[in-house]
């Protein structure tokens, strides 16, 4: 006997389901943020993962038809914010609107990037390689510098709600 409610193949017909299936894996929740022609610009990304510790490598993904899409792919700095679980405005913020800055206490760093006051930990990266991945584009960043907080939880990302992880 199966134990599955839905079992289907991927494809044109089954897009929501394979959006519900992929947001059955909990993730964290990050805002990239870059300097652009335009200004300063964030963006809210739970495909975050580290990929390296030598050299130090992390990626995130991104929609081939987002907006901000070209900004980020073709840019030569960013810095990745893991954000606490009392930061889900900003999440909400820079996933609608990639600018409004002036609602959260940042810096800027000699690149013109912003370095948002607060998350849990900030991975400063520059530009190693991107990759057409679907309809996504995968960006990988050398982390040059890092900054965390001693304590917090993060805010986490799970089945389309925000909240945070209880431990047993």
């Amino acid at each position: 006997m199966n134990a599955y409610d839905l079992i289907f193949a991927p494809g044109p017909d089954t897009d929501v389901p394979l959006r519900h299936a992929f947001g059955r894996f909990g993730t964290g929740v990050t805002v990239i943020t870059t300097q652009s022609e335009i200004g300063p610009l964030g963006f809210t990304a739970n495909s975050f993962s580290s990929v390296s510790l030598a050299p130090p490598l992390v990626l995130w993904s991104l929609s081939n038809t987002s907006r901000r899409h070209d900004a980020f792919a073709q840019a030569q700095h960013f810095s990745i914010h893991v954000l606490t679980d009392a930061q889900a405005d900003m999440a909400l913020h820079f996933a609608a609107n990639g600018e409004g800055f002036d609602a959260y206490p940042h810096d800027i760093d000699a690149q013109g990037v912003p370095l948002l006051h607060g998350c849990l930990a900030r991975f400063d990266c520059t530009h190693h390689a991107s990759h057409p991945a679907g309809d996504h584009s995968i960006i990988l960043g050398r982390v040059t510098q890092v900054a965390t907080k001693a304590t917090g939880a993060g805010l986490a990302f799970d089945q389309g709600q925000y909240g945070r992880f209880q431990p047993f």
